[in-house]
């Protein structure tokens, strides 16, 4: 028989890649989104698919689904929408987290949750191990992200140990591509949307500060490998190591737009990291997993995307 997912959040940047590339297996598939930063527009092409199945459901409300496997993605992911409503913020995570994993000790279910690597917060280790502890800010304006996804983190190794759950957490670190939104907020898309307008690209700070960029294909091979893997519950960190200054992408974008953009630098944000990079040995050893797409290909698809993206916002 086939497997049936659950995808919570699959109408979002991700989630969206992720429920494609799970029918492509011959999998079935149901996505649930409250549609606050998801779009049904980035499943239109799989609306007809006779094993996907799409219902419009907010994560802080209960579900009953028989299910074999929860892929639990639900959350605003970029500081633009998560700081919007902090408290819904935190509601998802941790009461989306309930509410999952009380659905998978019901139903037996394996269940992967997607945290991140904020949960390092401002990292005084480099780069990022598993086993760091992490240094956050608990009464910040990131925290309903940060500390959201960190008591998740808890949750999911409670119902582990006091109920067997079956879990996987991995920790996502900067992944960017199609689907994303124009509004998005995030370093890679505001630098596109900015190149590609001619508007000036904001660089806060120097742009000294280090992130470590991710093509999305590249981090939903992770996930499933993860998903896959027998007897092992993480977390893992799923980035691609790759380490740039903020500067150096910016750079990068210009000259694949040709945008006659200039900078504008503007002061850092508060509990802004200033350098992010994943250690993936782990994923290595565990998953056979590290990411093969570069940045600069990774660009190129990401500002084909944008480029229709930005043309249809205008017209």
């Amino acid at each position: 028989m086939s497997i049936v997912n659950l995808v919570t959040g699959g109408a979002g940047f991700i989630g969206s890649h992720l429920c494609e590339r799970l029918l492509e297996r011959g999998e079935k598939v149901i996505c649930i989104d409250n549609y606050f930063t998801g779009r049904k527009e980035n499943l239109t092409h799989l609306l007809d698919h006779p094993q996907f199945e799409i219902m419009r459901h907010d994560v802080i409300e209960p579900v009953l689904l028989e299910v074999d496997r929860i892929y639990n993605l639900a959350c605003p992911a970029s500081p633009v929408h998560y700081q919007y409503n902090p408290v819904k913020t935190m509601k998802t995570s941790v009461l989306g987290a309930l509410n999952m994993l009380g659905l998978a000790k019901r139903v037996k279910a394996r269940i992967l949750q997607a945290s991140t690597s904020e949960v390092y917060g401002d990292p005084e280790v480099h780069p990022q191990v598993e086993s760091y502890w992490g240094n956050v800010n608990p009464i910040g304006i990131r925290s309903c992200y940060d500390e959201g996804k960190r008591v998740a983190e808890t949750l999911f190794f409670d119902y582990h140990r006091q109920n067997n759950v079956d879990i996987r957490v991995v920790r996502i670190f900067n992944t960017y591509g199609p689907n994303m939104l124009i509004d998005d907020g995030r370093v890679v898309s505001n630098f596109i949307v900015q190149a590609l307008r001619n508007e000036p690209i904001t660089i806060y700070g120097e742009g000294e500060q280090t992130r470590s960029f991710c093509y999305v294909s590249d981090l939903v091979e992770g996930m499933i490998r993860m998903m896959d893997c027998d007897d092992f519950t993480g977390p893992v960190n799923l980035g691609n190591p790759g380490e740039f200054t903020i500067k150096q992408l910016a750079d990068e974008i210009l000259a694949q737009t040709g945008s006659t953009s200039t900078f504008e630098h503007r002061p850092l944000p508060a509990d802004d990291p200033v350098r992010r990079k994943p250690n993936i040995e782990l994923a290595k050893e565990k998953l056979g997993w590290e990411p093969v797409v570069p940045l600069k290909e990774g660009l190129e698809k990401a500002i084909d995307y944008f480029r229709a993206a930005v043309e249809a916002d205008s017209a």
